[in-house]
Parts: C-alpha cells; sequence; structure tokens
C-alpha cells in the first residue's frame, strides 16, 4: 500500500513542516499539497531532518488533480454529528472508522490511497467529503475533540505504519477511472428507475461510502459495472416493447380498415 498524503489548504507552515516530519518518522515519503501556505525558514526548520519530503512535495490547484489515479480517498475529521453544521450531516451520518479500523481494512490490499487532511480552522469542506470514499476520525476526548493537524497526522500515520509491512499475497484495489465510472453508471440507474431527484446525490454518496469500505478489486468492481449495463439493457428494453406492440396494433388496425 503507498500511502499520498494531501493538506487541503494548509494555513500555517510550522504545521506543514511537521507534517513532513511525522511522515518521514514512520516511513511514508509522499506528500501532496492544495493551494497551500508559502513554506518558508520555520516550515523547513520544523521539518528537521524531513527537508527532503518537502523538497519533493507536489503543489495543485484542485483537489481532483491531487487525488488523481488514488485507488481510495479517504477523509479526515474532528467533527462530531451532534455539532457539526447542517452541511456536513449528511457526511456524518455514515460511520467514521478509527485509524486502526482504517489499517486493518488496508491490509493485504495494493495501491494508492490518497489520505486527505483539511485546514487547520475548518477541516474539510462538505464538497471535498464528497470525494472521499472513507471517513475517518479520531476518538478524542468531548472535552476538547480537535487536534492539531500534525498532531492527528502523526497518530494516523503510527496506525497505518503498522500494517505496512507484511507476508503473504496482496489484492489490487480497483482503479480510480473504474470506481468513477461507477458512480457515473449507478446515477444513470437511478434515473432509469426513475428514483427521486431529491435523494439521488445522497443515495449515491452512501452507495461510495459502502463500496469504500468494501475495498472493491478492479475485477469486482468491473463485475458490478457489468451487472448495471445489464439491468439497464432489460429496463430499455421492456421499456421498448410497449411501444413496438402499440405501433404493431396500430398497422394492423390500418390495414383492416384498407380492406373494408
Amino acid at each position: 500500500m503507498h500511502l499520498r498524503v494531501v493538506l487541503v489548504q494548509p494555513l500555517y507552515e510550522g504545521n506543514v513542516g511537521s507534517v513532513a516530519r511525522a511522515m518521514k518518522n514512520f516511513g511514508f515519503h509522499d506528500l501532496v499539497m492544495v493551494n497551500p501556505c508559502r513554506i518558508e525558514d520555520f516550515g523547513l526548520a520544523m521539518a528537521s531532518h524531513a527537508r527532503d519530503v518537502l523538497q519533493m512535495s507536489r503543489s495543485y490547484t484542485s483537489l481532483s488533480e491531487a487525488i488523481a489515479g488514488a485507488n481510495l480517498v479517504v477523509g479526515s475529521t474532528g467533527k462530531r454529528l451532534d455539532t457539526a453544521q447542517h452541511h456536513l450531516r449528511l457526511h456524518l451520518r455514515v460511520p467514521c472508522l478509527t485509524p486502526a479500523e482504517l489499517a486493518e481494512k488496508l491490509q493485504g490490499m495494493e495501491g494508492t490511497v490518497a489520505l486527505l487532511l483539511g485546514r487547520e480552522d475548518c477541516g474539510l469542506c462538505s464538497e471535498e467529503l464528497a470525494l472521499c470514499d472513507m471517513l475517518i476520525s479520531i476518538p478524542t476526548s468531548q472535552e476538547y475533540p480537535v487536534m492539531n493537524l500534525s498532531h492527528s497526522a502523526a497518530v494516523l500515520f503510527y496506525e497505518l505504519s503498522r500494517k505496512k509491512e507484511q507476508n503473504g499475497s496482496m489484492v489490487e484495489m480497483a482503479r480510480r477511472d473504474s470506481m468513477d465510472l461507477l458512480a457515473e453508471r449507478s446515477r444513470a440507474l437511478l434515473h432509469d428507475v426513475r428514483y427521486p431527484r431529491h435523494k439521488v446525490d445522497y443515495t449515491l454518496l452512501m452507495l461510495r461510502r459502502i463500496l469504500g469500505r468494501a475495498r472493491l478489486t478492479e475485477r469486482e468492481a468491473r463485475t458490478l459495472l457489468g451487472l448495471i449495463k445489464r439491468v439497464r439493457w432489460r429496463i430499455e428494453a421492456r421499456d421498448v416493447e410497449p411501444e413496438e406492440g402499440h405501433k404493431r396494433e396500430s398497422s394492423e388496425m390500418a390495414g383492416r380498415n384498407a380492406e373494408e
């Protein structure tokens, strides 16, 4: 499993340097940032002997670019369902994994996992969470649940590093383009069955999270795509049959009228 750490609009260079240091502490090196703050002397100082992680990092202007090619996208959040703003509750109704549970699910899986860490002041927004296949949250005290960015990153890296090395066969996760196609075809299927429009986005989000926790292989994703294709074909055929029957009936009536 290859871990890609994605910092979304980090505000403070000291935190970026500390995250880089924590990454190297636990054997991770792939750092990507989306519209980051300037990294100057203080950020480099906080990175200490992990300056190479900062120097090899890549920056993008959009999250979609940062997660391109990742087999699995995991978003971290410190929000709680009972205190979250209304637009975030939709995401938090889905059970969040703990870092240890995520590490367990990734055991034996091969591919790139993009781990999203949000802004220091407000975390990941609703649109960014919607791109995630899984959500994780670190169990903390209700008295003060929100952790510093670099501290929460260190906890996540520690848990993921414990499962990084293992013996035995590896199973490759489904490709990102296959998962995106699965979401696209699922939306089309919901349209075909006249699914209530106001429920479509929520249903697709739930499906994304279900499939994310299932850790689909490429073969499994292709099987589901084939199943959806077959179902849509049958729905289309069913809709066409009554129309063709009506045309035949009209043609027969016209023929009888002509004979009379």
